[in-house]
């Protein structure tokens, strides 16, 4: 398992994004899923990086692990922000126009819709979201 522990601010989104492309590229992981694990870790660790400790900054842990059998890959963050599930949240109503849904939601969805699995709890502590995905 390979770990990455940082300030929680946007500006680090690139460190993280490299973290992970290191690893997949590694992998051979196609680019169609490196770019949809990419979207799905942007939209979390900016998710952190914007609400976890407001107005002060705190720490992300992010770790990677491999399988290869299946060939997959999860992507754990770790935060000692404000309790949050995500996962609560009810999904938008993509049926309806951008201008009749309610704003938020919508990338949480995505990350649910492109991801195998994803997984939260709230432990001594600290909010930790998983994200697995099969390659």
């Amino acid at each position: 398992m390979r770990e990455l522990k940082l300030e929680a601010r946007v500006e680090n989104l690139d460190q993280v994004l490299a973290f992970m492309d290191e690893t997949l590229e590694a992998m051979d992981c196609s680019m169609k899923l490196q770019t949809q694990i990419d979207i799905a870790v942007e939209e979390i660790y900016v998710n952190i990086a914007h609400y976890a400790y407001t107005p002060q900054v705190g720490s992300a842990t992010i770790q990677l692990e491999t399988y290869d059998s299946p060939r997959a890959v999860s992507i754990t963050f770790i935060d000692e922000g404000i309790p949050y599930n995500p996962l609560e949240k009810e999904d938008p109503d993509v049926t309806l126009s951008a201008e009749e849904r309610q704003i938020g939601g919508l990338g949480i969805f995505m990350v649910k819709k492109s991801m195998d699995k994803v997984l939260y709890r709230h432990e001594d502590g600290q909010n930790i979201l998983t994200l697995y995905k099969e390659l």
